[in-house]
């Protein structure tokens, strides 16, 4: 017997990748798609401002959320608060009585947070997005050292006067160790996470892409992800994508060399979760939801 629809959400729309993938870049892409609507930007303060769903509730274990934290008190609270908060791409509210709604999010905390997500959202989907590690592990560098990306100041136990992007299971085996070691540390942790977790959906629940493809070919890229997500699409898209809002320098599929040497001394140990993330990238696509 099919599960009763959800009243308030149709198959809301998750990016999920590692943080500094290029999920804001696909996420205001795929929002100037009709029928859709979104909270304007990340979750973050609307999620952990819950007291349960914040760090301290868990003793600063991690961002991760499983399916035991959706208690049915903070699932009503947290479903509350993004229907309330949901635009279109013209920016405005849905009318009184529209009905369910089509939400797409992008927050790369939820990269933690899939089994929390799809019992809070049963129908939910999600658009797995992956980068050469190179690129991310570059850019999670300069996310670091730039200061404009202090997730948590006075981190207990944490020898550093902050902590940047998202916090990971295991972060506290990171301390003392050289930046590049800390963000393929983040890097690994998040992305094993995920792989674990799409592993676990249904497979009309997640669709995977690459960011290099997206990027290459958008047009063609996001004509895919709206079918296999039931989406209408009635845009242009040229042949170069504007820059994201969080951008730190203009990407360059090169700009990682600058840290090549960094890069290379961590890529061997990173080597089986690379493996096991392209692996997930060539998986079949999903028939359209």
């Amino acid at each position: 017997m099919n599960a009763a629809p959800d009243p308030l959400f149709d198959r809301p729309i998750f990016i999920v990748s590692t943080p500094r993938s290029g999920s804001t870049l696909l996420f205001e892409t795929l929002a100037r798609a009709p029928g859709l609507y979104t909270i304007g930007g990340e979750s973050h303060r609307l999620i952990e401002s819950i007291p349960q769903l914040n760090i301290r509730a868990s003793d600063y274990a991690s961002n991760r959320l499983l399916a035991r934290d959706a208690v049915p008190a903070v699932v009503t609270e947290l479903r509350q608060r993004f229907r309330g908060r949901l635009l279109d791409r013209e920016g405005k509210a849905a009318d009184a009585g529209h009905g369910r709604l089509r939400m797409l999010e992008k927050t790369p905390k939820n990269s933690l947070r899939i089994p929390f997500l799809m019992q809070a959202f049963p129908e939910a989907r999600f658009v797995f997005l992956y980068r050469d590690p190179r690129q991310v592990l570059a850019s999670m560098l300069e996310a670091w050292k730039s200061g404009r990306f202090k997730t948590y100041a006075g981190l207990p136990g944490w020898p550093l006067e902050h902590w940047s992007l998202l916090l990971t299971p295991g972060w506290r085996s990171l301390a003392g160790k050289p930046l590049i070691e800390i963000v393929a540390g983040q890097w690994q942790a998040a992305t094993e996470v995920l792989l674990d977790d799409v592993a676990a959906l249904p497979p009309d629940r997640c669709v995977p892409i690459r960011y290099g493809d997206f990027v290459a070919e958008p047009a063609a890229q996001v004509a895919r992800l709206c079918a296999a997500l039931g989406l209408d699409w009635d845009r242009p898209l040229g042949s170069a994508l504007p820059l994201a809002r969080h951008t730190v320098t203009r990407p360059d599929p090169e700009k990682w060399r600058t840290h090549a040497v960094a890069i290379d001394s961590v890529l061997p140990g990173l080597a089986t979760t690379i493996a096991r993330a392209e692996r997930a990238m060539d998986a079949p696509a999903p028939a359209a939801a």
